[in-house]
């Protein structure tokens, strides 16, 4: 049972700290790559897709957001994709922005096919994907589309960035985010990024086959089928898009469980990213950042707690274990703390939102399973700043 305990430990460890120390120390030992530059007129041609449900309220606000982006004008072409609307933000786009593309099709299908649909419209063999309520920093196209100097990059992943704010899942987001930032620059100096976000990321068109229509995840699956068959996923920090955070923690739990039910669809029907055989270090990163995470840690965080409690009974028991309960039942009151509490230091918004992504696994499990997940995204409720 003290081995049993001590495995358990260790894999809940090495999923959220031990990976990336262990990444962070090979990254330091090697030689450090010079840093991609391009020339402003070597800035090849490129769509900026932005795909957009009902999102009217947000429209002028990301048009001055994207024509104040440093990039040859003659170069960049601006696509927003609104199937399914009904709000009137094609034709609002269509008349008050003429320089941009509009697709549009009355019937609702999802974002999947959105996208799909997007590649086969685009006329770039670079496109770069970004979410109509997200605003990029002005050097954000030209720090993406650098990578592509090396033939070997078939994604490049922008940065997520999360506002803070005072609430819990708002300040919970943030640190989130940061870490996984920290994470990502770590897994593509060792190897290659581990999926990329729909906030930002850019595709070489060529590498690109259709999503299912029923997909969950479809950023992430479409980059890690472009990385699965050969290709890196580049990580570019200073091209990054912001956003706000969920507007309260029922909107961002509503976020996670679905982020979960796609990550659930995306582990058992490409079962082939696990294949070590032909791409060993992008199957361990996925296994180290990814598979473990999603499958193991919602179910060993209560296994070793009544692990814990049962070796504390045991009469020849060492003090280490009721330090480690100790620990424990700390870590869940602050949890309640977070909820009964506001405006607590920063830090310890970290185990409420540990322990809300990992129930937001089990929802997510439950959805898939139900196949009660659908592909179409149901629009989270954001903070507003306009």
């Amino acid at each position: 049972m003290i081995s049993l305990f001590f495995i358990l430990l260790f894999l809940i460890f090495y999923s959220y700290i031990g990976y990336g120390l262990i990444l962070w120390l090979i990254n330091n030992l090697k030689r450090s790559s010079d840093l991609l530059t391009i020339d402003f007129e070597e800035c090849p041609f490129v769509t900026l897709v932005i795909p957009a449900y009902n999102e009217m309220y947000i429209i002028d606000k990301k048009m001055q957001n994207s024509y104040q982006l440093v990039y040859p004008k003659e170069k960049l072409n601006i696509a927003w994709i609104t199937d399914g609307s009904d709000d009137g933000s094609n034709i609002y786009l269509s008349k008050n922005y003429p320089d941009v593309q509009v697709w549009h099709q009355s019937e609702r299908l999802g974002k999947a096919a959105a996208i799909n649909r997007a590649i086969e419209l685009s006329q770039t063999e670079i496109i770069i994907f970004c979410d109509a309520n997200t605003m990029l920093n002005k050097d954000a196209l030209v720090n993406i589309v650098k990578w592509f100097k090396n033939e070997k990059v078939g994604v490049v992943a922008g940065e997520k960035r999360v506002f803070k704010n005072n609430e819990l899942a708002g300040s919970g987001e943030s640190l989130y985010w940061k870490y996984e930032s920290w994470l990502k620059k770590q897994n593509a100096q060792f190897y290659s990024s581990v999926g990329a976000v729909g906030e930002l990321f850019a595709i070489k068109k060529s590498l690109v086959k259709p999503l299912p229509l029923d997909t969950i995840v479809d950023d992430f699956v479409l980059s890690m089928e472009i990385a699965h068959n050969g290709y890196i996923i580049a990580y570019a920090p200073d091209a990054y898009a912001e956003e706000e955070p969920s507007a309260n923690e029922k909107e961002e739990l509503k976020r996670k469980i679905r982020i979960a039910a796609g990550a659930f669809q995306a582990l058992f029907r490409y079962l082939h990213w696990l294949n070590f055989l032909k791409h060993f270090r992008l199957s361990f990163q996925y296994l180290s950042h990814k598979v473990i995470r999603w499958l193991l840690v919602p179910i060993l965080l209560p296994m070793i707690f009544i692990l814990n409690i049962y070796l504390v009974t045991k009469q020849d028991i060492q003090n280490i274990f009721i330090i480690l309960l100790i620990l424990q039942v700390f870590f869940y009151l602050i949890v309640v703390l977070n909820l009964l509490i506001k405006n607590l230091p920063k830090l310890l918004y970290i185990p409420y939102y540990i322990v809300l992504m990992n129930y937001a696994q089990y929802a997510g499990l439950v959805k898939y399973i139900s196949k009660s997940q659908p592909a179409a995204w149901e629009k989270v409720k954001r903070k507003v700043n306009i």
